[in-house]
């Protein structure tokens, strides 16, 4: 079992470095419940609030099976005046079921996503993070035992680590070697069997995401020029707790032109017809966490492998410079190992999932 106490510390000290008299918001399942009570223990040392939102198994689909339209298309108020009123939130991912949301209309996923629009912009404006915990159904997943799981997930977040603030602080120091590689940068090109994509960075600031944010994390980002994406690319990992898997996307000057899923190709187009910003990118990402070699099911660990890629359909994060909106933010992760390359103003950064040089 991973040690509960020094996740919350890490939560605590590194992604949100709490201070006194903060109102701290946790949403989770109950199936996290050792961490939140770790967490509430760690905040009250800190003379920080605890203010606990612990979701039943199974409650998100049957919201969406039993909630009328205005229930679909709107939110209680009191959500909001909880976000506006506390100074951090932290997400943990600890779900029960992976294949809750299947057989659930993709159309009111996704209108219940854009009423929902304020909520996220208040959450993505103040100082937010998320995590994971271990649940059988995670590791069900990633294919592996319980045990092993939680092992992986342990080595992920460098809780394995003597001191896990200051392995997160080397990391930290690693990524902002390669985003002052990149900060130049005009054209990435990214390519393998199945791709052929460029997209125009020119001026665009490459983020350091170093577990801040997200926890784990290891990933540098950026927003592509909006217009800029051409070619075709492949995205080999499965998303959305594999239920979509085998996405290839055509991009015409930004936009997704032709789009297919080998599973889940009602998902993909239901998101692609959310709004006119869902066609376009918001994200451009490259992993770098060695900790995490294997896909797992879960966005939050797979986005961050070293040795992929990952395209996000939709929002952009402001301080990349991106101006895409959309009620979308899909990550789609492409492996580049092996036979993946991955060039900038045509010098080779990425060869075989390995980085050829950097600094």
């Amino acid at each position: 079992m991973i040690d509960a106490d020094k996740h919350a510390a890490l939560l605590c000290d590194w992604c949100l470095e709490v201070q006194a008299g903060q109102q701290v918001l946790v949403r989770t399942t109950t199936l996290a419940e050792p961490l939140v009570l770790a967490l509430s223990v760690a905040l009250l040392k800190r003379q920080a609030w605890p203010i606990l939102d612990l979701q039943p198994l199974g409650m998100l689909p049957e919201f969406f099976r039993h909630a009328h339209d205005r229930q679909i298309d709107s939110f209680p108020p009191v959500q909001m005046a909880m976000l506006e009123g506390v100074d951090a939130l932290l997400g943990i991912q600890a779900p029960g079921d992976n294949d809750g949301l299947a057989g659930i209309d993709p159309g009111k996923q996704a209108r219940a996503a854009l009423a929902r629009t304020p909520l996220q912009e208040v959450v993505l404006s103040g100082r937010w993070a998320g995590t994971i915990w271990p649940t059988p159904a995670l590791a069900a997943e990633a294919g592996l035992s319980d045990s092993d799981y939680e092992a992986f997930v342990e080595h992920a977040l460098f809780l394995d680590q003597p001191d896990p603030i200051e392995s997160w602080r080397a990391l930290s120091a690693r990524q902002q070697k390669l985003v002052e590689r990149l900060t130049p940068a005009r054209q990435v090109r990214i390519e393998n069997a199945r791709s052929d994509i460029t997209l125009d960075v020119t001026g665009r600031t490459w983020i350091n995401s170093d577990g801040r944010r997200n926890m784990p994390s290891g990933e540098v980002f950026t927003g592509a020029h909006e217009h800029s994406a051409n070619g075709t690319i492949h995205f080999d990992i499965p998303s959305k707790a594999g239920l979509v898997q085998g996405v290839t996307l055509t991009f015409k000057d930004g936009g997704v032109v032709e789009a297919h899923a080998d599973r889940g190709d009602e998902i993909l187009q239901a998101q692609l017809n959310s709004d006119p910003g869902a066609r376009f990118l918001g994200e451009l990402g490259i992993g770098t966490n060695a900790g995490i070699d294997r896909a797992t099911g879960s966005t939050l660990l797979d986005e961050k492998m070293a040795g992929t890629i990952h395209l996000a359909l939709g929002r952009s994060y402001p301080e990349t410079g991106g101006t895409n909106s959309s009620v979308v933010h899909w990550d789609l992760i492409c492996d580049l190992r092996p036979g993946g390359r991955v060039s900038v103003d045509g010098e080779t950064l990425i060869e075989n999932g390995s980085f050829t040089a950097v600094g």
